[in-house]
């Protein structure tokens, strides 16, 4: 049975030691902060855990379940949170098997010593206006997003999406008012759902997911910003880089492409 935590904020050390022994409880097994997630040995239960980023929240469950699907007793945990707070669980010890995140650049933190395996590049991600049903500041496009009154809210700068976003910004040349950083891609539309705001500058995937809640309206993809999403191993077990290498596999692909993501880059991996 895979098991899904919640997002959660990045713990002190203190904190992580507590949450690595709190999981390793919750998976039937035994460990310390900062070693190998997964668990188990031959083919009896074994346990692997993948953090991942905030807009990989829906598709990756289907994934997950593929991948026990196709190794007998094993369970995937999947925990979601802004890249850059995955990193930092990660760095501070806390236990993993993989990280899946959404954007080269929030991989750069992950310190050497942690990786296991190469860098795998698995998916793409454009971003898209994400507005209420309803529409009620009648936004058009990209231009409308300076207009004077309009609540804007946007991903904070140090995570992917936000990063993206200011990206945007600078290259069209707009300068709009912001409501508010929002700590992850989830909590921006969220922010949009509740109509706490006009618009939100969000992932195309994130606006598909959210279904009839919100509208999306497209931006060009002349004038879009593309992050790429890159997965690495961080632990010894075998699993992990099985698990990396399910995501370029022909069926996740397709998954990956219905959730509204872009198919892995025509190299399909890299390092760093």
């Amino acid at each position: 049975m895979r098991v899904v935590r919640a997002s959660v904020r990045a713990p002190g050390r203190s904190a992580v030691a507590v949450l690595a022994c709190a999981t390793l409880v919750l998976a039937g097994c035994s460990g310390v902060a900062g070693g190998a997630a997964g668990t188990g040995d031959g083919d009896g239960p074994r346990t692997l855990t993948v953090l991942a980023a905030a807009s990989l929240t829906d598709v990756l469950g289907p994934v997950a379940e593929s991948f026990e699907a196709a190794h007998e007793g094993v369970t995937v945990e999947t925990s979601f949170s802004s890249s850059s707070t995955v990193v930092q669980q990660v760095n501070e010890g806390a236990p993993a098997d993989v990280v899946a995140l959404a954007g080269e650049a929030s991989l750069e933190p992950l310190e050497q010593e942690r990786r296991s395996g190469p860098v795998t590049l698995f998916a793409t991600n454009q971003l898209e206006i994400a507005v209420p049903p309803d529409n009620p500041a009648g936004v058009t496009g990209l231009d409308s997003l300076a207009e004077e009154g309009l609540r804007l809210v946007v991903c904070a700068e140090q995570v992917p999406c936000g990063a993206a976003t200011l990206a945007l910004f600078e290259q069209e040349g707009l300068s709009p008012a912001i409501a508010s950083y929002e700590n992850d891609v989830r909590a921006a539309l969220t922010k949009v759902e509740l109509g706490e705001a006009d618009a939100g500058l969000v992932y195309r995937t994130d606006v598909a997911a959210a279904g009839d809640r919100v509208r999306g309206i497209e931006i060009p993809g002349e004038r879009n910003v593309v992050n790429r999403y890159p997965a690495v191993a961080v632990s010894e077990q075998e699993l992990a880089q099985a698990f990396v290498d399910h995501l370029l596999s022909a069926q996740v692909q397709g998954q990956l492409v219905d959730a509204g993501f872009g198919e892995a880059p025509a190299a399909g991996a890299g390092s760093r």
